[in-house]
């Protein structure tokens, strides 16, 4: 019986297969058709996630999506996008275009799933994804725990919502350069992390990942706060309703759909990250209009789980309600947005965010990565006390470090210079003139 339903399973593959080089994708790209976009058409056979890989390519190549038609009934794939670069004028660049045809259309049958241009296809480092509760200096007491053990941490990105943290980050072995390969080093790395994330707090458990294998870290970010429960709100819950996006849930009884509607206020990836909740969570989108023109997005979707079923109970509904406003809130960029771009060097993350974490500054968000040799990285911080960070705090942080490599991009935009010089600048000053690690006493509890 299972060698019979293992011989259907594979014959079903291959008529996919079959059925997929015999109806190639198409991409279709005009830049006449809409005054103020680019009209990118993809038809192709459907299958669950199509959808997810189109956006998830777009998305990674920076371009904001301003409108979308999507139609998927039966065994069709129909969407229809209108994107801009990011300075809001049409798609020119031929380097893009082609690259978009590429991923897309005909070539993308014969080609790995993963079509990311944010996912290295070569696996020259190790990837750590860590998910456990959030608190103020989490960055900085991980990221010390890293540089004590030798690693160097070339890409990362951090999340936080509803007080639990995830990330993920691409580490290098200092010594080689490489991936780490010593099983005794990785089930270090393991223990103290796990550790750390563990903290005090023994009510929610924390978890440490090590592989090697390629992988969208946005993607991941998603799927570990999904099933990490982040969702999940107290009963004393009382952030302000309007804060949220504004997601409801009916079903359509005479077509068996279930259709939510979400508006909430635009920014980048917002498209990407309801499609990839509403893909982990197993539902299929059938149709869907979207209109993100203006500051404010509506996004109307028709759908169905994968049973063929549409929702079932008032549980699910909230369920579905929760993780979509999860799904949104993740990428909030609550607090200050500061950049930072210098020579990158072993210790650098560790260092910046324990100065950070001197000035009772928490990371809310932060994206790292390196860039020929050179560190760029974003961070939002707000004041670990819960009230606005003060100029002072900025200017004697931006002094230690560097007014040419950290600067302020977000509120407030006028950050008036400290009165008088601060301690801080001749405790911390030198610390980015030198390429060496400067060990301020912060892992020593952890050797």
């Amino acid at each position: 019986m299972e060698i019979n339903m293992r011989f259907s399973n594979d014959m079903d593959d291959e008529y996919e297969k079959l059925f997929r080089r015999l109806n190639p994708p198409r991409v279709v790209i005009d830049n006449e058709a809409c005054k103020n976009a680019t009209v990118i058409r993809v038809d192709s056979a459907n299958k669950h996630g199509k959808l997810l890989e189109v956006v998830q390519v777009l998305t990674d190549l920076n371009l904001i999506i301003t409108k979308a038609y999507i139609s998927s009934d039966g065994g069709w794939f129909m969407d229809v996008f209108n994107v801009t670069d990011q300075d809001g004028k049409k798609v020119i660049d031929e380097a893009i275009l082609d690259i978009i045809t590429k991923s897309l259309g005909t070539e993308s049958c014969f080609t790995s799933s993963i079509r990311s241009f944010g996912v290295k296809q070569s696996v020259d480092h190790t990837a750590i994804e860590l998910t456990g509760g959030d608190r103020p200096g989490l960055l900085s007491e991980v990221s010390a725990v890293l540089t004590h053990l030798k690693c160097n941490v070339l890409n990362a990105e951090v999340w936080t919502h509803n007080m639990r943290a995830a990330a993920v980050m691409q580490v290098t072995d200092e010594e080689t350069g490489s991936a780490i390969i010593d099983p005794e080093k990785l089930s270090r790395i393991k223990e103290l992390l796990c550790n750390v994330l563990k903290g005090s707090n023994k009510s929610r458990g924390a978890k440490t990942v090590v592989s090697h294998g390629v992988t969208h870290i946005e993607r991941r970010l998603h799927q570990m706060m999904f099933a990490d429960r982040d969702y999940e709100r107290a009963s004393n819950d009382e952030l302000n309703e309007k804060q949220r996006p504004n997601v409801s849930v009916v079903n359509w009884h005479e077509k068996d759909y279930s259709v939510i509607t979400i508006r909430s206020k635009d920014r980048a990836k917002l498209l990407f990250d309801t499609v990839c909740t509403l893909t982990d969570m197993e539902y299929v989108v059938f149709h869907a209009n979207i209109d993100a023109e203006g500051p404010e997005a509506h996004q109307e979707y028709y759908i169905k789980h994968v049973d063929g079923s549409p929702v079932k109970s008032e549980a699910e509904r909230q369920r579905i309600i929760q993780c979509l406003e999860a799904a949104i809130e993740r990428r909030v960029s609550e607090g200050l947005k500061l950049e930072l771009c210098t020579v990158d060097r072993i210790g650098l993350l560790s260092d910046v965010t324990r100065i950070f974490r001197e000035n009772s500054l928490t990371v809310t968000r932060a994206e790292v990565a390196t860039r020929a040799g050179k560190a760029v990285n974003t961070f939002y911080v707000s004041d670990s006390s819960g009230y606005p960070v003060d100029a002072k705090t900025i200017d004697s942080i931006r002094q230690a470090i560097g007014r040419t490599i950290l600067k302020v991009t977000g509120s407030p935009e006028d950050l008036k210079p400290a009165s008088q010089e601060s301690p801080t600048r001749f405790l911390f000053g030198g610390l980015f003139k030198s390429r060496s690690f400067v060990n301020f006493g912060l892992v020593k509890s952890y050797s």
